[in-house]
């Protein structure tokens, strides 16, 4: 497995092509052993990912403890750590429990607040479940309407302009951390944010992929114009690139619909007959993408991270990906 290096945006700061995420490690959906983590922490450091992605939310903390736990005794000079900021956590009351995806977390719930204060006091919490002094990029973490609501989204918008910007570019400008950005998988409130602010980075999940092509229209010109990276999660677009149009199959966390399962039958027909897993092209799509720096690989096993791995590396001509443009879908956003 050939992981190479690739700039974010105009700063100096170099990741690997291939990053870790660590949705899966904080419980997405279903509880990780602790050792089970380490594992499969140490097997990407193993294949040479050097691209750490993490979040407060995430198993409620769990996540950046079992990553900061693992990354302690490692080269500081030898990683990238990235962590969001919007979503601090307070502890939860006697008698709350959580009502998110995650299993298996910390007694912790969150709060959105996306201010100056808000930015420097999630950063705080980062650094003491994390065990670590720097963090390399902070992304504002799910921004947006999809999220928080039409109403809400414009308050929580109107506070990061106002004071979660200014606490990032000083924290930029101080030399505490190299790059800021955004964390979402929505395209309206990245092309807005742009306007405002001049963002390093966006770690956009399930818009750009061999499925959805979102992205596309505005978004990568509107990147490649201002030097601004993207880092790409989602890329199985919550499993049906991966498992194929099986009948519980889902797309965008939720299970797909008729019109999606019948563009991944095309998909399916097109990669047996080319003789590659679909998944392999799924995987190695997004990095065909000049803005494209890192693509995030997010699992909770080590057998699974090596499967991924090996997709990496199957060949997949050109002309193979040209054949998947009329199966896509885009502006799936409103």
């Amino acid at each position: 497995m050939d992981i190479r290096k690739r700039r974010i945006g105009k700063t100096d700061l170099e990741v690997t092509d291939l990053g870790f995420g660590g949705t899966a490690i904080g419980g997405l959906y279903r509880a990780c052993p602790r050792d089970q983590a380490i594992a499969t922490l140490e097997a990407a450091w193993q294949a040479g990912i050097r691209l750490f992605d993490n979040a407060p939310l995430y198993g409620y903390g769990l996540s950046e403890r079992v990553v900061g736990d693992y990354l302690r005794d490692k080269p500081r000079n030898e990683y990238v750590l990235i962590t969001k900021v919007g979503r601090p956590l307070r502890p939860l009351r006697a008698g709350e429990s959580h009502n998110e995806i995650f299993v298996g977390g910390l007694p912790f719930d969150i709060e959105h607040d996306y201010s100056y204060d808000g930015v420097m006091r999630s950063l705080e919490q980062s650094y003491a479940r994390l065990g670590l002094n720097r963090i390399d990029v902070l992304l504002a973490h799910d921004l947006g309407v999809e999220t928080h609501g039409a109403e809400a989204a414009v308050h929580h918008m109107r506070q990061f302009l106002d004071g979660g910007v200014k606490a990032l570019e000083e924290l930029k400008r101080a030399g505490d951390i190299s790059a800021y950005g955004l964390g979402v998988n929505e395209i309206p409130v990245c092309l807005e944010l742009m306007c405002h602010a001049p963002i390093d980075c966006i770690l956009l999940a399930g818009r750009h992929t061999l499925l959805d092509r979102s992205a596309e229209d505005e978004l990568i010109p509107l990147c490649r114009d201002s030097g601004t990276s993207l880092i790409i999660g989602g890329v199985f677009n919550s499993g049906i690139l991966a498992t194929g149009p099986s009948p519980d199959a889902h797309f965008n966390y939720a299970p797909a619909s008729p019109d999606i399962v019948d563009k991944v039958v095309e998909m399916q027909g097109i990669a047996d007959a080319r003789g590659f897993p679909l998944a392999a092209a799924a995987l190695q799509f997004p990095l065909r993408s000049d803005v494209v720096a890192s693509v995030l690989l997010s699992t909770a096993r080590p057998e699974s991270l090596k499967r991924n791995l090996s997709l990496m590396d199957l060949p997949i001509a050109a002309g193979d990906f040209a054949r998947f443009e009329e199966c896509r879908v885009s502006s799936l956003q409103p």
